[in-house]
């Protein structure tokens, strides 16, 4: 038992000495925010590595593009190693924020989803493919 543990705990500090060896530029800030990120390219930095498909997404977006920060729709990471902030947020109540006007005005051109994210995915703020196909569904039965 007692060589059972030993050897639990050797993995854990060969394990954690590597990844400090290995990705020294990536704090724990990437997996628990320990510190707080003060400008939108401190959470880039860190997310390429630790979510690269979200951040690249995002990178490339209108919102990426205008350097809409990521605790504008996610929430300010409190800085005390908890994630209080919203990961997956209230679309609508996000989205309307700033988009409230436009949503008002908007005229779907493929019908009109429940939520914004039916047709235009997180972080990259295109038209989703399921808009697309529903157009081709909806035109067939016509």
């Amino acid at each position: 038992m007692i060589i059972a543990l030993a050897g639990i705990a050797a993995f854990g500090i060969s394990y954690f000495i590597y990844f400090n060896l290995a990705f020294p530029e990536v704090k724990c800030a990437a997996v628990k925010h320990l510190e707080s990120p003060d400008t939108v390219s401190d959470c880039f930095e860190c997310h390429i590595k630790a979510t690269p498909k979200i951040a690249q997404d995002w990178y490339e977006s209108k919102h990426g593009i205008m350097l809409v920060k990521c605790f504008v729709c996610h929430g300010q990471p409190d800085g005390k190693g908890s994630v209080p902030y919203a990961i997956d947020p209230d679309v609508d109540a996000t989205c309307r924020k700033c988009h409230d006007p436009s949503i008002q005005k908007m005229e779907a051109k493929y019908g009109l989803e429940p939520k914004c994210n039916g047709c235009h995915p997180f972080h990259n703020n295109s038209l989703h493919h399921k808009a697309y196909v529903k157009s081709i569904a909806k035109k067939t039965v016509e």
